[in-house]
């Protein structure tokens, strides 16, 4: 991993490029306002008997989840009117109920492909995806985190504890997927070791440690063990992005650096340096993040390099990027990241929407047909904004 000096020279990169986006700044209300909006349309597309978002995958929902808890807990006013907890709560009930089959591809590009087969009662494998667990260790990761920001909106009696419960129980399937490697595999049928997989597991374990002060010791280390491991692993590359797993060697496959993968590691060190105390680690997620801003944005705005037919795996992503920042941001703050926020939030309003409200794929314009999951990751940039502003 290159030294952190880095960080002012691509600092001053990103801002050259995002300086012509800069007009007058929305305040935090006006960012909260449109988030409330598109929160609206995001929500035709919830199935209560599900517990799901339509036109998206499992672990997209997970992600649709996040998001509600993320801005239920920076305006509990707007969240209460929304009914965010009661959406938590019944996406808590009723998604573990839906017994469905999931497989997974990586496509040519390096794009993965997840597919979610409904399946009857009667067909529903020993493995299926009750308690949020199936046979991907990243979707179990999503799904754990959904439950920890839920936990964090601190609704006494609306399922605090079974969210953290949940969570816990998770982290310990995950902690069963040891890769050859080190750190865990993609999948329990699969023996690949990619980056989300490891940054998820990275994440959850610290965000547990900061949550479960009984059992600090135990989350704590294996948080530790984890980025201790990814740092060395290789994944990380001589641009300071992550690439998207390993060969079957154990060495960096030099492919694809997906947004996602520049985010989660983000939220993962915020929550290992909060349990640590340890501020360097908040300079190492820095260095990350403005390699990702100054590499994979576009005219200053994030860009994922297949867009704009990226289907729903990587129409996620660059929320998730969007998200793990503003948890950087809250952190450590730096007017690069701030500015970087509030450029993409600015730029998905006035060139990614549609009359309904709906957001696309392409943030940057032009719209293009919405689903839930681009709907909530663009989402994820607004509630950043909010945050930060």
């Amino acid at each position: 991993m290159v030294s952190s000096s880095v960080i002012g020279s691509l600092a001053s990169r990103a801002i050259f490029l995002m300086s012509s986006h800069i007009t007058n700044r929305a305040d935090s209300a006006t960012y909260a306002s449109h988030t409330v909006d598109a929160i609206n349309t995001l929500q035709t597309w919830y199935n209560r008997e599900t517990g799901l978002w339509d036109t998206t995958g499992w672990w997209n929902s997970a992600n649709c989840l996040t998001v509600l808890a993320d801005f239920a807990i920076i305006d509990p006013s707007a969240s209460d009117s929304l009914n965010i907890p009661e959406i938590i709560q019944n996406t808590y009930d009723q998604a573990q109920k839906t017994p469905v089959q999931a497989s997974k591809v990586l496509a040519a590009g390096g794009l993965p492909i997840s597919t979610y087969t409904r399946l009857s009662k009667r067909e529903i494998e020993k493995r299926g995806f009750e308690n949020f667990l199936n046979d991907y260790y990243d979707d179990e990761g999503w799904w754990a985190l959904a439950m920890i920001h839920s936990y964090d909106i601190g609704v006494q009696g609306i399922g605090d504890q079974q969210y953290l419960q949940a969570a816990i129980d998770i982290f310990e399937d995950m902690k069963k997927g040891n890769s050859t490697c080190g750190g865990i595999y993609w999948s329990k049928v699969t023996p690949y070791t990619n980056a989300i997989a490891n940054e998820l597991f990275l994440s959850v374990a610290a965000s547990l440690a900061n949550r479960v002060p009984s059992r600090k010791d135990y989350f704590l280390q294996t948080a530790q063990t984890q980025w201790n491991w990814f740092k060395n692993s290789g994944l990380i590359n001589s641009d300071n992005l992550i690439n998207d797993g390993l060969t079957d060697d154990c060495k960096n496959n030099g492919m694809q650096t997906w947004t996602y993968n520049q985010g989660v590691i983000l939220g993962g060190l915020v929550e290992l340096s909060k349990a640590t105390g340890d501020k360097s680690l908040l300079t190492e997620a820095q260095t990350i993040a403005m390699a990702a801003i100054t590499n994979l944005s576009k005219d200053g705005i994030l860009y994922e390099g297949c867009e704009p037919n990226c289907g729903s795996d990587g129409s996620q992503f660059k929320g998730i990027f969007m998200r793990n920042l503003h948890y950087l941001q809250e952190a450590s703050p730096m007017d690069a990241i701030k500015n970087y926020i509030l450029t993409n939030a600015d730029a998905i309003w006035a060139k990614n929407r549609n009359a309904q409200n709906e957001l696309g794929v392409t943030w940057d314009g032009p719209y293009t047909n919405a689903t839930a999951g681009t709907q909530s990751s663009a989402l994820d940039a607004l509630v950043a904004a909010a945050a930060v502003a």
